[in-house]
């Protein structure tokens, strides 16, 4: 990771004149130069607009954050590869246009090329429609090589170093993949963590067979070689491998079931489907008390309505109800978004979205290709913004694993 630096020769006066004779006495070899240090001073520039004042570091009410140095960023263009200095500012909410311009449609670019590899396109079709659609003239060679620098970007992704985590949201969904002779389903792993300054982080996603423990597991120990730790509360689903791989690579976190799944599968023990609609009633009654001895009182109630007329329901209300509870642990002001594991559902419709062009995969990687873009792109949105407010912590007195 670049560190950021203080750059102490900003506004030289005198560089302008330095550019006109590296021209004069060089010609277009001194280009590459001279266009660094314009994009240089244009982000420089744009980064006190940004700020709100005419100097980076003057004092002024209308001043929105502060400069916080640079950063080194190499970027690829057709002079050369340029070193460049982007202005950081304290807040972490600016990034030059001219660079995002770029980024978004190297990133374009990239995902087409996979996407078109996904689809089984060779790599002579793929230059045809660069050359034809695009405007670009490039060989099958290159095309592969796109694909194969997509391939460890989104590895190096996978890869990265983790820290502390507060809460831990883990979702599984299943996609066709062709495996060896077969079509076969695979699930689709994905962990999303809060952290400790309340921002949303995808951490990590993964292709298996199956939901089995040992997949998970795996997935989990993964995510912890990595760095991650200091989670005290996960929630998901009830999958029985999930929950065996949770107990045992993450002991001393509270396990919340997905109040989401535990209302679906409620109804799916419901003897008439007439009575769906009174029985989604109840529970969410006792899911929407203020606190755990009220949803147990709540529960216990519920259990005594239907136990004359439907025994197997309330024995399995009874039994299964109370694991969605954990979440009474958490601050009053976390509940509501960390009850459910919900917010991993944008990310499955827009994986589901992509699939449904694709069909079926010709192996896992291509699966893992996709999947690994669109978490990416997911988790840069959400690591620019506050999720929870975390000056309230989670109680260490009261949970309990």
């Amino acid at each position: 990771m670049s560190m950021t630096r203080q750059k102490t020769n900003d506004g030289d006066p005198n560089q302008w004149r330095r550019l006109l004779e590296l021209l004069a006495r060089e010609g277009f070899d001194g280009m590459k130069q001279v266009l660094t240090t314009l994009l240089n001073e244009a982000m420089r520039l744009e980064r006190t607009a940004y700020l709100g004042v005419d100097q980076p570091y003057q004092r002024s009410p209308a001043r929105r954050s502060r400069a916080n140095g640079f950063k080194a960023k190499t970027l690829d263009s057709r002079l050369g590869r340029l070193v460049l200095d982007v202005p950081q500012t304290r807040d972490g909410k600016f990034y030059p246009a001219c660079l995002e311009k770029g980024q978004r449609s190297e990133r374009a670019l990239k995902l087409a090329v996979a996407e078109m590899y996904l689809r089984g396109v060779s790599t002579r079709k793929v230059h045809y429609v660069m050359e034809k659609i695009c405007g670009l003239d490039v060989t099958s060679a290159q095309v592969s090589r796109a694909a194969a620098m997509l391939d460890a970007e989104l590895a190096r992704w996978r890869e990265r170093p983790l820290g502390e985590v507060a809460y831990l949201v883990l979702d599984a969904h299943y996609e066709k993949a062709r495996v060896g002779d077969r079509v076969l389903p695979c699930a689709v792993l994905v962990a999303v963590g809060v952290l400790p300054d309340g921002r949303r982080m995808i951490l990590g996603a993964a292709t298996a067979c199956s939901e089995a423990e040992t997949n998970w597991r795996e997935f989990l120990f993964a995510l912890q070689r990595r760095g991650m730790h200091g989670i005290r509360y996960a929630v998901s689903d009830d999958h029985a491998g999930l929950k065996a791989a949770l107990a045992s690579c993450l002991p001393a976190a509270a396990w919340q079931r997905c109040q989401f799944h535990l209302v679906r599968n409620a109804l799916h023990k419901t003897p008439r489907q007439d009575q769906r609609p009174a029985i989604a009633k109840d529970l969410r009654h006792v899911l929407d008390a203020s606190d755990r001895p009220q949803a147990n009182r709540r529960l216990m109630a519920m259990v005594d309505k239907y136990r004359p007329g439907c025994p197997k329901l309330a024995d399995w209300l009874e039994a299964n109800v109370p694991e969605s509870f954990a979440v009474y642990d958490l601050p009053e002001a976390h509940r509501k978004r960390m009850r459910t594991s919900n917010m991993l559902e944008r990310l499955n419709g827009e994986i589901a979205r992509r699939t449904r062009v694709v069909g079926v995969f010709p192996h896992q990687d291509s699966l893992l290709r996709l999947v690994t873009a669109l978490a990416v792109e997911q988790s840069d949105e959400w690591e620019g913004a506050t999720y929870l407010e975390m000056t309230v912590q989670l109680n260490p007195e009261t949970t309990t694993p």
